[in-house]
Order: C-alpha cells, then structure tokens, then sequence
C-alpha cells in the first residue's frame, strides 16, 4: 500500500468519525433436528446409527455448542443443527494426577483425547442423584461437560481427602488450587 492509499483510507476514517463500520454477518441457518444424538457412553449418532469415525466426531465436537436455552447445537458461520444429549456431551476416560494435597493437580482425558486439568478454568461440578450419591462433571469449555466415567469416577473418590471448612469437615479433592466439595449423601428418610 502506497502513502496516498494510506492517506485515502486514513481520510475515510475521518469522514466516517473515526469509527470502523462493524461487519453484520447473517445467523446461521437453522436446520432443526436432523437426527444427530450423543448418548450417555458418549458415542455420536446420526439417524439411530453410530458415527463410527473418530475424526468426524472430533470435527463435529469442536463446533459443538451449549446455547442459552440450554439445547446443543452444531454451530457454523453458515448453519445450526440441534444435538439431543442423553447426558453430558463428552465423557472422561482417564484421569492423572501429580502432586499431592494443595498441589495436586488433576488432568483428565475425554473420549474425544481432549485433556484438561481440574482447576479455576475446568472446575468440578457435581450432580446429586436420587439415591444419595452424586455424579461427577469436569468442565471442558464454555458451558461443555464431561461426566467422569464410572472407573474414573473411583479413581476420583479414592483419592478423596477431608478438609475443616467453616467449623465442619468436607469430603472433595485438590486440584490447581482448588478444592472441590462432594455433595454430602443425601438421607432417604426411611427407616
């Protein structure tokens, strides 16, 4: 770009009161249901069927998206697509930690290989169930949640430890600097 390009489009900003017109790009087209589910072990289905293909299943994952009205959508500049989710969107296979105590840190693996580590940014959540026990959740990015596989789940609970928190001792585990709380059980009421 010459110096006078530079001065004519410097002369337009001026014109135009310094301020840069913003790009208004059109929604997605929404194409509604059409037919994609993840179920609860986490496998992708398209029309009842498996999607057998663990790249196509990265590649649909990674414009997954959890909106406000809670719905999962496959989400492009061009299209939206509905997701029915059985459960969580993602499952976490595997869990590592180093360290130990306030320094332990916690990486978990999802069925898609993607790995996060427990903390500020990919905290811990916790569902309590009906019968008392709770089921775990790592976040793995914007409003998408891996629920701890069953085996993870023990491997999670193993290493639990307690800890004197407002005059009362609480059950959870360290990672990244955070501690997280497992839900007390919960009393049936029955006796």
């Amino acid at each position: 770009m010459g110096s006078q390009d530079k001065r004519d489009l410097l002369g337009k900003v001026d014109e135009a009161g310094g301020k840069a017109r913003a790009v208004q790009r059109p929604a997605p087209q929404d194409c509604g249901d059409v037919g994609l589910r993840i179920g609860r072990d986490g496998t992708w289905y398209y029309q009842n069927s498996p999607i057998g293909r663990k790249p196509l299943v990265k590649l649909f994952a990674s414009v997954l998206r959890q909106e406000d009205d809670g719905q999962y959508y496959l989400v492009t500049p061009a299209e939206r697509a509905l997701v029915r989710v059985d459960d969580a969107p993602f499952v976490a296979v595997e869990m590592n930690s180093e360290g130990s105590g306030r320094e332990q840190r916690l990486s978990f693996r999802t069925n898609i290989d993607e790995v996060v580590q427990a903390g500020l940014e990919h905290p811990l959540s916790f569902r309590s169930e009906p019968d008392g026990s709770f089921t775990p959740f790592v976040l793995i990015r914007e409003r998408l949640k891996a629920r701890l596989a069953r085996s993870v789940y023990y491997e999670l609970v193993a290493g639990a430890t307690s800890e004197a928190r407002g005059g009362k001792e609480e059950f959870g585990v360290w990672s990244g600097g955070s501690f997280f709380v497992f839900p007390a059980p919960q009393e049936s009421g029955e006796d």
